[in-house]
């Protein structure tokens, strides 16, 4: 009996000798793990410490180089990249990441839901567009105007046996891509003057060759001016800008283009008559507190401390008013902020928007008076051109003192 018991006890050591193994084997997938020597522990802990420290630190560079990092859609990139030069100079760390968009409805639509786009600009009437006809109900809850920017020109080019809007009747006229803001515009200005051309939606430099060619009669474009688009045009291609006029909807104010924009297409003596669409710098409204917020106020920061760099290095923009209202719009708080702190908006500002042409003139006349100008002889338009001009000049000459003088936070 004895002797069986060793015998049992001698399998049973046996077995658990083989088992143990197994169960090792199965911990690591099948495979038997060598011993390792204390030493080489040691290295292999050492070597996990080092990797753990490596993406430690290519997790806080990432952080650093995204700190001030938002994203801008526009149609061209030429102007944000020039924003982005004067904006890097910011010691507060904030860049900017010019897109490139595909029309002014897709940037606003990219605004709102693309990842990486903080920003955009979208020309006045296609806001208003949105407005009249949202994508989705209650759209203004998540764009915001940060404020009103350049305006750009309306440049129709035509034919030579096409001498006036009124011409292009059942012609072919490019309106470039349906999303674009030349499409909107387009369709707009030529609804406004009941004229129904032949739609065309060519990309702008395509629309310009057709138009040489004579396969279409004319092609719209907005844009800044002098476009370079149009810089090589010889004046024996006898094509020509026509006057857009009549009575066009407010979003489009009346603007000239002059041999001095396009010396090979404009007489010195003839100057053509058009409007011009103003542009708005739109923000996505992130919710407070969020990163991507904070992202959005220290650029808006960065962006007005900056301005008159911005402006420098775009000598096509025409001044324009910072302070301006768009209308139907909510303007991104950090930017109603920085306006009311550096004094360029107050309460009285807000008031004289909201005065009738009665109580306007009534003010203006107040003002002559006290300035002891002899303008009472003027008519209302030269009333009122001296009016803005007088706004003008004072609102400009305390957004000088304020950036100068005021550290905004």
């Amino acid at each position: 009996m004895t002797r069986y018991m060793g015998a049992a006890a001698t399998v049973i050591a046996s077995l658990l000798l083989l088992v143990t193994p197994i169960w090792a084997q199965a911990q690591l997938g099948g495979e038997t793990e060598p011993a390792v020597p204390t030493s080489a522990k040691h290295q292999s802990i050492s070597a996990i410490r080092g990797e753990n420290s490596a993406e430690h630190l290519r997790h806080k560079l990432r952080d650093q180089a995204n700190r001030g990092l938002v994203g801008i859609v526009s149609d061209g990139t030429d102007a944000t990249t020039d924003m982005g030069f004067a904006l890097a100079a910011d010691g507060d760390g904030v860049r900017l990441l010019p897109i490139s968009g595909s029309g002014a409805a897709q940037n606003v639509a990219d605004v709102i839901f693309t990842r990486g786009i903080d920003f955009g600009i979208i020309q006045t009437d296609v806001l208003d567009e949105i407005k009249r006809n949202p994508p989705f109900p209650g759209v203004d809850k998540y764009l915001q105007y940060v404020t009103k920017f350049y305006d750009e020109q309306v440049h129709v080019l035509a034919g030579p046996d096409i001498q006036s809007l009124s011409d292009l009747q059942g012609k072919k006229v490019n309106f470039a891509r349906p999303a674009s803001g030349t499409y909107t515009t387009g369709t707009n200005i030529f609804k406004a003057v009941r004229v129904q051309p032949i739609v065309t939606t060519l990309p702008n430099p395509l629309a310009l060759d057709q138009l040489r060619r004579g396969e279409i009669s004319a092609m719209v474009y907005v844009g800044t001016k002098p476009s370079r688009m149009f810089q090589d045009i010889r004046p024996d291609e006898k094509i020509h800008f026509l006057a857009v006029i009549g009575d066009l909807p407010k979003d489009y104010m009346r603007a000239t283009i002059t041999s001095d924009d396009y010396p090979e297409l404009v007489s010195q003596i003839a100057p053509v008559a058009t409007v011009e669409v103003g542009t708005v710098l739109v923000a996505y409204n992130w919710p407070d507190k969020s990163e991507r917020h904070t992202r959005v106020e220290r650029f808006v920061r960065a962006f007005f401390m900056h301005l008159n760099q911005i402006k420098a290095l775009r000598p096509k923009w025409h001044p324009f008013d910072v302070t301006s209202e768009v209308s139907g719009w909510t303007r991104f708080p950090g930017a109603e902020r920085w306006l009311k702190k550096t004094g360029l908006i107050t309460t009285s500002d807000r008031a004289l928007a909201q005065l009738d042409p009665n109580q306007r003139e009534q003010l203006f006349q107040a003002f002559a008076e006290y300035a002891k100008h002899a303008v009472v002889q003027l008519d209302p338009n030269q009333r009122e051109a001296l009016f803005r001009a007088f706004a003008a000049y004072e609102k400009q000459h305390r957004m000088v003192v304020a950036v100068h003088d005021v550290d905004v936070h």
